[in-house]
């Protein structure tokens, strides 16, 4: 006996394994991770902004 299918092959699986499929959730959950990425980035180049300034003359 096999967990959790007796085979091992995509063929056992007929829908969606995703529960939010169909909706706009995978949308959002992209644009809330764009969000975090873009906001990493800025705040990144806002410290070593500031510490190249420490450097320059």
């Amino acid at each position: 006996m096999g967990f959790p299918y007796d085979e091992a092959s995509w063929s056992v699986v007929d829908g969606a394994m995703f529960m939010g499929w169909g909706s706009g959730m995978p949308g959002l959950y992209t644009l809330i991770a764009a969000g975090i990425c873009v906001a990493v980035l800025l705040f990144g180049q806002k410290t070593e902004s500031a510490k190249t300034k420490q450097f320059e003359k």
